[in-house]
């Protein structure tokens, strides 16, 4: 049986919530549009067990890890995949510029309240950074889920650019408010060429009734 579900009621585009948010995102470190990717050297420790083996990104869905433990491969590419979709070179108009916006001053210390209509998302801004996101998702056969994101701190590139050195995510239930778990990361970079690539990530979350720390440390970086 098909459910029919009423249309999203249009929401006026605010120009000054746009401008605001173009102006955070190309403040936002990103690989250059020539950007054709890199190899590098992997050095993956799970609670102090090391693991290690090459990589190759080019983009966010190519990405190789060649590792001999297939679980810490997998959560590896999965992590390179995640940073190359996030430092991966596209416009404003291709991200959240494509969404209707609108913004809401409501005095909270990390900034501006921006709500992206259509994504089930907000962000915080403050100081032309993006400092929160807020996003919920829902997928057939699966429980929904959402997840807040808060930019601790930053680097400035060579290029004046702004790129998020410390963060962390804390991932609940939109329906109960229950927390399932919490992320924290931190991610160090070395410049090669005209682009800031990964050259550490640290990941404190917890599984299975304890806290993890995984890291991952890249050396020998050439761009392909």
């Amino acid at each position: 049986m098909n459910q029919h579900t009423s249309p999203q009621p249009t929401v006026a585009d605010d120009p000054q919530a746009r401008d605001l948010l173009r102006r955070a995102f190309e403040n936002t470190a990103r690989w250059p549009r020539n950007f054709t990717g890199f190899t590098a050297d992997l050095t993956v420790n799970v609670n102090g067990k090391d693991t290690s083996g090459p990589v190759m990104v080019k983009g966010p869905r190519e990405v190789s890890v060649q590792l001999s433990d297939a679980e810490v491969q997998k959560w590896a590419q999965e992590q390179l995949g995640m940073i190359a979709v996030h430092r991966g070179p596209r416009s404003f108009e291709e991200s959240d510029g494509k969404y209707s916006l609108t913004m809401e001053e409501d005095g909270h210390p990390l900034g501006t309240k921006l709500v992206i209509h259509g994504s089930n998302s907000f962000y915080r801004l403050k100081d032309n950074r993006i400092t929160q996101i807020n996003r919920s998702m829902a997928h057939p056969g699966m429980a929904p889920f959402a997840f807040t994101i808060n930019v601790e701190d930053s680097a400035i590139t060579q290029d004046g650019k702004h790129l998020t050195t410390k963060y962390t995510v804390y991932y609940y239930s939109p329906t109960d408010g229950k927390l399932n778990n919490v992320e924290s990361f931190t991610d160090s970079h070395v410049r090669v060429g005209s682009s800031d690539l990964p050259a550490s990530r640290r990941i404190i979350t917890f599984e299975h009734g304890t806290v993890i720390v995984k890291s991952l440390t890249f050396t020998n970086h050439k761009l392909i």
